[in-house]
């Protein structure tokens, strides 16, 4: 296991502004939930904050981290910051994506709560961030391939990990890449879709995983999983008894909490990188 360089680099993903929300007012802030200690809102700035491993030990894979909360608040911590780590202590450098997110004001938590209440409602919400979800995650994989000499990448081995939110903008931009911005591995953890989502014909690798007892995402992953069967693209699915949405790398005392042993593995067997223990 590698270790990782100490101070995180943060870089603008729209160095001359970030295309589109020129006019938006809101500020971003640091907030807590009841659940959650500390949560990112209200982002107008998009950025990537590296976490990469010592250059004596990088294997060259590269993964984009994309933390969720229905796209109003960034879970940056269990979601982003401690997945960028573990990937980087295991020669992956990695990025945590601080995308574009919906305004919220103080009262944002009754916000999230609604959000769960009607999918249709919900879905008709969040229709506005799209483009603006393409946009950051498409630029996202542009900038860490362009750049890829620099930080010891192999441009072929740069993959996108979504959780929730997070897996609704990695949805977005299976549907709307080019080969620039195409990711050349997805993990969707308990990602969302946009109802009519469909496969690429040369879709990546892809890694799903998600408890059973999470009603809104547990359907939704499983789907994932049959349309990348369906075109004969190679995928592996993790339905976990229990474990609820949003466990991230919290420590439930369930085999949630290893679910990302099972994706070291699986980017072992996919040849992303090079050992099943790193």
């Amino acid at each position: 296991m590698s270790s990782v360089v100490n101070d995180p680099l943060t870089i603008s993903l729209w160095p001359d502004g970030a295309p589109g929300s020129e006019s938006w007012t809101q500020i971003e802030t640091e907030s807590s939930t009841a659940t959650m200690p500390r949560v990112i809102r209200n982002v107008t700035q998009p950025t990537l904050t590296a976490y990469l491993p010592d250059p004596v030990d990088a294997n060259g894979a590269a993964a984009i981290v994309c933390p969720g909360g229905a796209f109003h608040i960034l879970a940056i911590d269990h979601e982003g910051i401690e997945v960028a780590q573990w990937l980087a202590a295991r020669g992956v450098a990695a990025f945590v994506l601080k995308y574009r997110l919906l305004p919220t004001g103080e009262n944002f938590e009754k916000s999230l709560a609604d959000i769960f209440a009607d999918r249709q409602r919900t879905m008709e919400r969040l229709q506005p961030i799209r483009p603006f979800a393409l946009a950051d995650g498409s630029q996202a994989m542009r900038l860490v391939r362009q750049r890829a000499a620099e930080w010891q990448i192999d441009p072929q081995r740069i993959g996108m990990i979504g959780f929730s939110a997070g897996g609704r903008l990695l949805a977005t931009l299976l549907e709307g890449y080019d080969a620039t911005s195409r990711p050349d591995f997805a993990a969707f953890i308990y990602g969302g879709l946009w109802t009519e989502f469909s496969a690429p014909t040369d879709a990546p690798p892809l890694f799903v995983a998600v408890a059973d007892d999470d009603a809104w995402s547990a359907p939704l992953c499983v789907r994932l999983y049959q349309l990348w069967k369906e075109k004969g693209h190679p995928a592996e699915l993790h339905v976990y008894a229990k474990g609820g949405h949003g466990f991230g790398m919290r420590k439930q005392g369930l085999p949630t909490d290893s679910w990302i042993e099972r994706f070291g593995e699986w980017l072992w067997v996919q040849g992303i990188i090079y050992s099943e223990d790193q």
